[in-house]
C-alpha cells in the first residue's frame, strides 16, 4: 500500500508545475512573491480553462491545497485548478496587508493597496496569462481569512467561492456579511470553520457569524460551517482543505453508486434530462464546459435498461455524438435502443457502423463485431 501510494504522488508531483516569481506591483509599491502551481494537463490541454485558486498566508497555505486538489483532480472528484499564492510571512507583510479602518471597518493604508493589487494587478494579469475559466476561489487563515471577506462588501463580489479558516473578523463582520449574502444577486460558495482547541477570542465571533449567515435564506448562497472537535488553531485547516473543496466542487463528482442508487435508477423516466442538468450546472456554477464523462452514460444506460425506458436510448445517442464525434459511442446506444424493441436487423446495421470508429471506454471493435453476430443470427435469413 506505501508503495501505491509513493506512487500516486510521485506521479503527481512529476506532471505538475509550480513556479515561483516576482510580482511587480505599483499598487504596493514593491514586489511581491507569488507561487504559482499549474495543472499536470495545462500544457496537453491549449483549449482547457482551469478555475483559479487565490491563496493569502500562500507561504504555508499552498502545498496543503495543491496536495489535496492535486489527490481530487487524479480520481477525478476535483476540477484541475490553477492555484496562485500570495507569500505574505517574509517580513509578517500579513498584518499590514489585512489591514483596516477600526471606525468604518474597510481596508485603509497597505490593506487597501493590497486590495487594489488582487483585484486591479494580480487577477488581470493571471487571467491574460494563463487560461482561467471563470470561477475564482480566494482563501486564507485567521487574520487573512478575515481580510478576505471584504471582497464581499462589493455589490459584485469579486470571487464566487471563499474560504475562511478560523477567521479573525473585522468589527460587525458578523453583521455585514450575512447581510451582503442575503442580498446576493449571483450563486456564492462560502465555507468558515473553526475548533475547540482554536483561539478563544475567535471563536465567539465566528459562531456569531455562522449563525447570522443561516438565517441569510439565500437560495443563490451555499454555504458550510464545521466546527472541529479536537483541532487546533493550526490543524483545523488540514482538516477544513477537503471539506470546503468538496463543498464547492460537489456537482464536478462523476456520478457515483450512491447518487444511482438514490436518485437515478428510481427514475420512471427522464434519465437522459438528469444526465443534462447535471453537467449545465456544471457550467453554470463553475465556469466548466466539460465532455460528459464515459462512465456517467454507462450509469445513465443502466438506468435505462433497468427501467426498460428503451426509447431514451436515441436521446443518449444524440448527446453521444455531440460530445464524442469519432466514437462507436452513439452508434453503440442506438444498436442497443433497436436490439432492445426487437428490431436486430436496424441493431446489426448500427453495430457495423460502430465496428468503423473509435473505441470508447470498455466499448472495442471485437465487442461491436460479437454484437453484429449476434443480431444476424436473430435476423430472418431470406
Amino acid at each position: 500500500m506505501k508503495q501505491i501510494l509513493l506512487l500516486l504522488f510521485f506521479s503527481i508531483s512529476v506532471f505538475s508545475q509550480k513556479t515561483v516569481e516576482a510580482f511587480d506591483s505599483k499598487k504596493l509599491g514593491e514586489s511581491r512573491e507569488i507561487t504559482i502551481g499549474l495543472p499536470a494537463s495545462y500544457e496537453k490541454n491549449p483549449n482547457k480553462r482551469y478555475p483559479i485558486l487565490i491563496l493569502l498566508d500562500g507561504d504555508y497555505l499552498f502545498d496543503p491545497f495543491y496536495g489535496a486538489l492535486s489527490y481530487g483532480a487524479y480520481w477525478d472528484d476535483l476540477p484541475e485548478t490553477i492555484i496562485v499564492g500570495i507569500n505574505q510571512n517574509k517580513k509578517d507583510e500579513r498584518v499590514n496587508d489585512s489591514n483596516y479602518d477600526e471606525t468604518d471597518a474597510i481596508p485603509s493604508g497597505k490593506g487597501a493597496q493590497f486590495f487594489e493589487f488582487i483585484g486591479g494587478e494580480l487577477l488581470p494579469y493571471l487571467e491574460k496569462k494563463y487560461r482561467v475559466a471563470p470561477f475564482r476561489i480566494i482563501a486564507g487563515h485567521d487574520t487573512t481569512a478575515g481580510y478576505l471577506n471584504f471582497f464581499l462588501y462589493k455589490d459584485s463580489p469579486l470571487f464566487n467561492a471563499y474560504i475562511s479558516l478560523s477567521p479573525e473578523l473585522a468589527p460587525e463582520m458578523e453583521n455585514r456579511i450575512p447581510e451582503k449574502l442575503s442580498k446576493l444577486k449571483q450563486p456564492i460558495f462560502y465555507y468558515q470553520s473553526t475548533s475547540d482547541g482554536d483561539v478563544k477570542k475567535l471563536q465567539e465571533p465566528i459562531k456569531k457569524l455562522d449563525e447570522n449567515i443561516k438565517l441569510a435564506n439565500n437560495p443563490l448562497l451555499n454555504y458550510k460551517f464545521d466546527y472541529f472537535k479536537g483541532a487546533s488553531h493550526y490543524s483545523l485547516v488540514l482538516y477544513s482543505i477537503p471539506s470546503a473543496l468538496y463543498q464547492f466542487f460537489d456537482s464536478y463528482k462523476p456520478i457515483s453508486s450512491t447518487e444511482y442508487t438514490d436518485k437515478i435508477a428510481i427514475l420512471p423516466s427522464g434519465h437522459v434530462d438528469y444526465l443534462t442538468t447535471k453537467y449545465d450546472l456544471i457550467a453554470k456554477n463553475l465556469g466548466l464546459k466539460i465532455p460528459i464523462r464515459i462512465n456517467d452514460f454507462k450509469a445513465i444506460e443502466a438506468a435505462i435498461l433497468k427501467n426498460k425506458d428503451y426509447q431514451e436510448l436515441d436521446k443518449l445517442a444524440a448527446i453521444a455524438k455531440k460530445n464524442y464525434p469519432k466514437s462507436m459511442l452513439s452508434d453503440y446506444e442506438l444498436g442497443l435502443m433497436y436490439e432492445k424493441t426487437g428490431d436486430a436487423k436496424k441493431a446489426a446495421k448500427m453495430y457495423q457502423n460502430a465496428t468503423q470508429l473509435e473505441e470508447i471506454g470498455n466499448l472495442t471493435k471485437d465487442m461491436m463485431f460479437q454484437k453484429l453476430d449476434d443480431m444476424k443470427s436473430l435476423t430472418p435469413k431470406k
